[in-house]
């Protein structure tokens, strides 16, 4: 009896899966590379030079942090791509490109915007998280975790991980543990404090991983391989197959439910973490998704390489 009722459940959930509609879309200024959620408000980088603020409550662009153009080696101006960006107790830490592939540090404390690191350091920083107000996490291009601070301008610790590209990075709830990415398919488990590793379990995937979530113990990937890596906070890990590749994934705050980047027609695919079965899609996106991040269990948004920011919620 037991047995028929679990399947009862199974059909029931593959029966009445959905596909939702997004609740509202945002529209930047520019392609969006990154966003962050800081409370109702979302701040939005993208490739026109600007971190645009959003205020969620009235779905409103309230303001904007703007990085002036670079110039090239023939002089001409060309807008500072904004690749990554955080929130911390009212500060923006920015990621901004510049011409000859080096990369500029901004902090903006709320009134002004400062220099961390400048073209002349020669750095190749792909993406900086906060770990504390005066404290940050670097991931370069060559794979290299640096732990800078602002009070002193040697790096606390530069960690090289591998030969490999780096592609991503995650800090846990408590900014105590960071889990990286890289064109390899390996995930790292490293302490933020001394930049030791303390686990490269066995790679899911066989090829570059995009992005990687990283919550309440459980972490997903997001693989050129077309796989969806699971590493549960309590189980096996095992692998999700998509039918083209996987650009991005995230998970809810409890580590419960999972999305990925799914089919060529751009889809979000929803599962169940614990089991791995696949639930609801969300559809509306018209250009490949490349970030996502949940606000709560029921709402996440999503951005690709396109100039909006959709919200989704589930039921």
């Amino acid at each position: 009896m037991h047995k028929i009722f679990i399947i009862i459940l199974i059909i029931h959930s593959y029966i009445y899966a959905k596909d939702i509609q997004p609740s509202f879309i945002l529209e930047s200024s520019g392609f969006v590379n990154d966003f962050v959620l800081d409370g109702s408000k979302l701040y939005v980088a993208n490739d026109e030079g600007s971190v645009e603020i959003f205020e969620l409550n009235d779905k409103k662009l309230i303001g904007e942090i703007f990085i002036k153009p670079t110039l090239s080696a023939q002089g001409v101006k060309i807008p500072s791509k904004i690749i990554s960006v955080d929130r911390l107790n009212g500060k923006t830490l920015i990621v901004s490109a510049t011409a000859n592939a080096y990369r500029n540090v901004w902090m903006h404390d709320g009134e002004k915007l400062h220099h961390i690191k400048n073209l002349k350091d020669k750095m190749t920083i792909k993406e900086a998280r906060f770990i504390d107000e005066k404290n940050y996490l670097f991931g370069t291009l060559g794979y290299d975790i640096i732990r800078y601070a602002v009070d002193d301008s040697a790096h606390a610790y530069k960690v090289h991980i591998e030969q490999s590209s780096f592609s991503d990075m995650v800090l846990s709830e408590d900014k105590k543990t960071s889990v990286t990415v890289s064109e390899s398919g390996q995930v790292t488990i490293s302490e933020v404090k001394t930049g030791k590793i303390l686990k490269q379990p066995t790679p899911l995937n066989l090829d570059n991983i995009y992005k990687v979530a990283y919550k309440n113990g459980t972490i997903i990937t997001a693989g050129q391989d077309r796989r969806v890596g699971v590493y549960p906070k309590n189980g096996k890990p095992y692998y999700i197959r998509s039918d083209f590749l996987v650009y991005c994934a995230a998970l809810s705050p409890s580590g419960k439910t999972g999305v990925y980047s799914s089919g060529t027609e751009s889809n979000l695919q929803l599962f169940n973490v614990k089991s791995g079965r696949k639930t609801d899609r969300l559809l509306g996106h018209t250009a490949i998704p490349s970030t996502i991040k949940f606000f709560d269990e029921v709402g996440l948004f999503s951005a690709g390489y396109e100039n909006k920011i959709f919200y989704w919620h589930l039921d």
